[in-house]
């Protein structure tokens, strides 16, 4: 698995954080999510799935195929 995230898209909602803390973080000043793991263990492939189907502004890409 491998995760992308759009910064330009993020709305900065904070759901993946919160359901994904080892995958997705946010910037102290704006909310902007940042990815810590573009690459997750498989045990976090789950969660990371979750994280990107909630984002409400959709900027969370997953490519299984990588």
């Amino acid at each position: 698995m491998k995760v992308t995230v759009d910064e330009g898209r993020c709305c900065g909602a904070g759901q993946c954080v919160l359901i994904a803390p080892d995958v997705f973080d946010q910037r102290d000043d704006d909310g902007i999510v940042t990815l810590l793991a573009p690459n997750p263990a498989a045990e976090l492939h789950t969660v990371t799935r979750e994280a990107a189907a909630v984002c409400p502004a959709a900027a969370i890409d997953i490519d299984d195929e990588a």
